[in-house]
């Protein structure tokens, strides 16, 4: 059984481990964070996907810097869709240009198990981004049975507002393509890919569509588009998209899981087929229409017994006080406890009065003070009267604007025929950074083999090193605390009281803080009395600074105040009750003098007793 020495010491000890465990991480990551030299020489190199993809596709695994540079252009123009009165009233002219910096590096989040893995890195949080490059080749939809887009987002500080979606630029044939001038106004054909912020939640897939009858570009939405993952990982997603223009179908795919398919006809917001008729927009209803189906009964009239003003409730007549009840007893009575601040000052805060608490009579009785009959429903209560509804004969019925032919009708076929894509681009706001894409692949002839080698090539090597290092980490940390807390309480069943004494000397704690900035959780194993002690003087001087500044004294003596404040109203208005009635008394016997002079008999004497009138304190003019 251990002794009360080190019972204490144990408790000492708690916090110590606690403290120590906790200033402990920093210095843990720093130790075994490796030099960045020394880690890549440690892991093999990351190898690209050697996989053939069909002529004219992207296959984007930014192998280096001096290859991004060559064909990644950040834009240098502003954003353009900008809310009426904000551009103007900023006095920050760059807010809305794409001043957000890019970088191609490695991940430093969840690091994969190969050097030299690089990426495309947002780099600028609450900024606006805008960056692109050409394709090969346009990609095109006309006879091709599937259009592929895929790519990779690591969200390294997690995302709590902004996007990581592509855009699939339209290509126009007539001019090539500038990507210095890439806006949110640049043509795009498909926009895919995550986006959160307040409610939004989803991965979007929204594509344009041009009406070959009128030549209008609409922007159709995917009506219920899957959730981005959490948004917390900071693992690597896939993000996929398969189109399939002949069949007008598509299949988005997170992670290589389907999750969702659909039609591009039948699930998107507005529809790619306008409705043959629309609603005249010339046609109004007419001033005589009626299409109100009831109406009140004119023939009606109101009982003669009917008493609109009859109350809802009235008092229960049979209703008989509880024999247990206690008139003479108040409800609320002064604390017995309660003691009058020593700091309090008549002349500053008036007359200390205790404050009230619930009486402990009332709570073994039905209740205290006078006794009210309770309220029950009215059976004569009616409500005010009004007429029965009949149905309206001159009801025509609910109007409608006459229909018409649409003239934005087409019968469209093939929305699966989209504009032809000329690049690709990442157009964002975010106000988390350091948001990291990889290994972007756009093609229109892809084939299922080729695409599910490229993903075993990238993504999946990549995803199984961070799962197992992420799985690894846990039990590493958790492993940690129980080996120091194991060495704190080993350090503690062997102290004597003399040891514990020793370790609360001043030159303990000199030597407890030396060793803190080397190793805190090796220091509280070795001293682990001193440590708690610390860690207490610590807690003891952080709850003085805060009673300090937050003064719980002076709420203390305010809360006294205004419960003496309200103490003292109840008892004044107490005393206001019992000289109304003593006035009463007197005035009733004022009355009856003129009848007792005038009688042969004795008048008795009129009582003279009097409470005085409550005097005004400073409570009352405050």
């Amino acid at each position: 059984m251990p002794s009360p020495s080190k019972t204490a010491a144990a408790a000492l000890a708690l916090l110590a481990l606690s403290s120590a465990v906790t200033a402990d991480a920093p210095a843990a990551a720093a130790a075994t964070k490796p030099d960045d030299a020394a880690a890549s020489a440690a892991k093999p190199l990351w190898k690209p996907s050697t996989v053939t993809l069909p002529a004219g596709s992207l296959g984007e695994q930014f192998a280096s810097v001096a290859d991004f540079e060559k064909h990644w252009i950040p834009s240098r123009a502003s954003k353009e869709d900008v809310p009426a009165g904000e551009k103007d009233a900023t006095e920050d002219a760059d807010l809305w240009r794409y001043r957000g910096q890019w970088a191609v590096e490695e991940a430093t989040e969840t690091v994969g198990a190969h050097a030299g893995d690089l990426g495309l890195v947002l780099k600028s949080a609450a900024a606006h981004h805008a960056i692109s490059r050409a394709l090969p080749h346009p990609i095109t939809f006309d006879g091709h049975d599937a259009v592929t887009v895929q790519y990779e987002v690591k969200l390294q500080n997690g995302l709590e507002c902004g996007g990581a979606y592509l855009k699939l630029l339209s290509h126009d044939a007539s001019k090539p393509y500038d990507p210095a001038t890439f806006s949110d106004k640049t043509p795009y054909t498909i926009m895919f890919g995550p986006d959160k912020c307040g409610a939004t939640n989803k991965v979007h897939f929204i594509f344009r569509h041009k009406n070959k009858k009128t030549g209008k570009i609409v922007e159709h939405h995917l009506k219920n588009p899957p959730s981005v993952p959490s948004t917390y990982s900071k693992e690597t997603h896939l993000y996929t998209l398969i189109v399939h223009p002949e069949k007008n179908t598509f299949e988005i795919k997170i992670d290589g899981v389907s999750k969702q398919t659909g039609s591009l006809l039948d699930d998107f917001e507005p529809p790619v087929v306008a409705p043959k008729e629309i609603d005249d927009p010339n046609d109004k209803k007419p001033a005589d229409w009626v299409d109100e189906a009831k109406i009140p009964d004119p023939k009606a009239a109101k009982p003669a017994d009917w008493d609109e003003d009859a109350p809802l409730e009235i008092e229960d007549a049979d209703a008989t006080m509880p024999a247990d009840w206690l008139e003479n007893e108040l409800e609320y009575i002064p604390d017995p406890d309660a003691k009058q601040p020593e700091d309090w000052d008549a002349e500053e805060d008036g007359e200390w009065v205790a404050p009230t608490v619930a009486n402990p009579k009332c709570a073994e009785a039905s209740g205290c003070g006078p006794w009210k009959r309770p309220m029950k429903r009215n059976p004569d209560y009616k409500g005010k009267w009004a007429a029965p509804l009949i149905d309206n004969p001159a009801y025509k019925g609910p109007w409608a604007p006459r229909k018409i032919a649409n003239p934005d009708y087409v019968d469209e076929k093939h929305p699966g025929y989209m504009t032809p894509i000329g690049a690709v681009g990442f157009e964002l706001w975010t106000m988390q950074n350091n948001i990291h894409f990889d290994n972007i692949l756009v093609s229109d002839s892809v084939n299922a083999a080729t695409l599910d080698q490229w993903t075993k090539d990238t993504w999946e090597v990549k995803h199984t090193a961070e799962e197992v290092l992420t799985k690894a980490d846990e039990p590493e940390k958790a492993k940690d605390v129980d080996a120091d807390a194991d060495e704190i309480v080993k350090s503690i069943n062997q102290l004597t009281f003399g040891d514990i004494a020793e370790q609360l000397t001043p030159a303990s704690f000199v030597k407890f803080a030396q060793k803190a900035l080397v190793d805190p959780a090796k220091a509280a194993a070795s001293l682990p009395i001193t440590a708690g002690a610390a860690g207490l003087s610590v807690a003891a001087v952080i709850a003085f600074i805060l009673a300090l500044l937050t003064g719980p004294s002076a709420a203390d003596k305010k809360k006294q105040k205004v419960q003496s404040a309200a103490a003292k109203k109840k008892k004044d208005d107490d005393a206001d009750a019992d000289e109304a009635e003593v006035e009463q008394e007197e005035e009733e016997e004022e009355n009856e003098e003129p009848a007792a002079k005038a009688s042969p008999k004795k008048a008795s004497p009129a009582k003279t007793t009097k409470r005085p009138a409550k005097e005004a304190t400073s409570e009352d003019d405050e």
